[in-house]
Formats: structure tokens, sequence, C-alpha cells
């Protein structure tokens, strides 16, 4: 059985033409002519048989049967709009956003990146560097890497590395330091935001004569590691991002002691809705490439 129902254009005239009360200011919403907006709503009301509107000079008025069928209209436009999001997700079309820390998009994500561009070419790919994972923004990402212990209420976390703290320093400030008791005479580098820090590796290599909190403190590894890397100290490295400078030689381990962390990076997105449709396909791929690395 058919839906005993006007056109959908005519209704979006109508709806358009009562929130505006001008025929013209609706023909600008809807990319139409003033003219085909008048005219759709009058096939509407020769439809339903009522005027919808009174007519002015300058302006329009809702008529009562007007006044009265708007809020079933909007009603009815509201729960299509939510159905279409529901079933087929939002942004369809648009690029897929992936926030991740500074340090880690560049000291992890860079070096892979362009594997996952040559596989899916087809995808485009928007990577936003955060400093402060702040779970309150306004900007919607499709995918977010942070940094925690894994517990976000309403949100999938799948984890994407398993962190070792370890002192990094350049090559001249590694051979005078023969010792972790060494560090005292050297400027601790700090990293802001992690729990875990100087204070849990000092305490696992049994130094307790050292100032945990003294030295420099850096909103981003980056910076750390770049200051260490000049000699301004000895930074405490994330085994995910310290990798690379490892390989460049620019930093090194002076101790052996790795010390195991709980907190980690993880990848999140919604429990619930369909999401960017490509944010299944750059996820799996990025848990291929954490697998491949742990293996």
């Amino acid at each position: 059985m058919g839906h005993q129902m006007p056109p959908l254009p005519w209704l979006r005239a109508f709806e358009a033409s009562a929130r505006h009360l001008s025929f013209t200011n609706a023909a600008t919403e809807l990319h139409l002519t003033q003219a085909a907006i008048s005219k759709q709503v009058k096939l509407l009301e020769h439809y339903l048989r009522e005027p919808l509107f009174e007519r002015l000079p300058r302006s329009l008025i809702l008529t009562k049967a007007g006044a009265a069928y708007l809020p079933k209209v909007n009603d009815a436009f509201e729960r299509l709009s939510a159905g279409t999001l529901e079933v087929f997700g939002g942004r369809r079309k648009g690029i897929l956003t992936v926030r991740a820390p500074i340090g880690w998009a560049v000291n992890w994500i860079a070096e892979r990146l362009p594997a996952f561009m040559d596989h899916c070419p087809q995808i485009p790919v928007r990577i936003v560097s955060s400093v402060w994972s702040e779970e309150a923004e306004t900007e919607r990402y499709d995918l977010d890497i942070r940094y925690g212990t894994g517990k976000w209420p309403g949100i999938r976390a799948d984890r994407v590395s398993w962190e070792s703290l370890e002192p990094l320093c350049a090559p001249e400030i590694a051979k005078r330091l023969h010792s972790p008791e060494d560090l005292e005479a050297e400027r601790l580098l700090h990293v802001l935001g992690y729990q875990e820090g100087w204070a849990t590796w000092l305490a696992a290599a049994g130094v307790t004569r050292i100032n945990a909190g003294s030295g420099a403190h850096f909103d981003s590894s980056l910076m750390a590691y770049e200051v260490a890397a000049h000699g301004g100290g000895v930074a405490l490295g994330r085994t995910s991002m310290s990798a690379t400078e490892l390989r460049s030689g620019r930093l090194v381990r002076p101790f052996t002691l790795s010390v195991p962390v709980e907190e980690s990076f993880y990848i999140l997105t919604p429990d619930e809705g369909l999401g960017h449709p490509d944010a299944t396909p750059f996820r799996d791929w990025l848990l291929a490439e954490v697998a491949k690395g742990q293996a």
C-alpha cells in the first residue's frame, strides 16, 4: 500500500519557506529560483486543498493550517535524516581523518604510511597531529590514537603499542654514563602527560638519591628527543617512538635496563555506529603493522 503523501520536493520547499518566511531565501538555500519555490508551494497547497501561507508584499505568514503542518514536516525530515545516518553513516564521501599524538605520528606512523597509501590509493587520509588528547573537541575525528590505559567508556580501544621506558642520550653523553647513579650529574628531560616516567625507571634501577622531577619538561617526545640529541640532557624514551632515533644514531641507550609500563597507545573507534567507511580498512592495516612488529 502506497503512502498518501505529497512529493518530497514540495515538502522541502514548504519547510524552507516556513523557516525563512521568504520564498527568496528558501530558493537561495535550496539552489532553486524564487519562481520554482513559489510554484512548488502552490502545488502543495493545491494538493492539500488548503493555503499554507498568507502572501504579503515583502514576507510570508503561516496560516493556521501551515503552522500546524510545519512540525509534522520537520519531524518527518528529522526522522529521515537520523535513519540515513544510522544505516549509512556520516561523512560517506569525506576524507578519512586520523588524529594521533605528534610524537607517535612522526616516529611510528610516518615511516609506515606510504605502504598504506600505495596499497589503498583510493582512500584519502588526513593525519592530524595532537599534543594533548582532549576528549571534548568540536572537530570530529574518524579514528583517534591516544595514550593511556585503554579504558574509555563507549569507545572501542585496540592496543597498538607495548611500551618500555629507556633512557636515551647523545653518544658523547653516553660515554660518561657507566651506571644509573651517574645520572645525578645529568639533566633529566621529561615529557608531560605521562603517568609513568623517570620516577618509575629510577625506582626499577634501584636509584634513590636522584630527584626524579628535576630537569626540563616538554609537551612532546619530539622536543625532548631533539634536545637530547643536541646534548641537552637524557630523555626517557618509549620503545614505540625511540626506534627511529636509535637507528639514526643521534640517540643511544646508555644502559641496558628497559622497564615495561602499563600505559600504551591505542586506536579508538566508537562502539556504535558505522562511522567513516574507510575507518575499518585503515584500522585493520594499522593493527596488522603492529602484529608484524610484535612478531
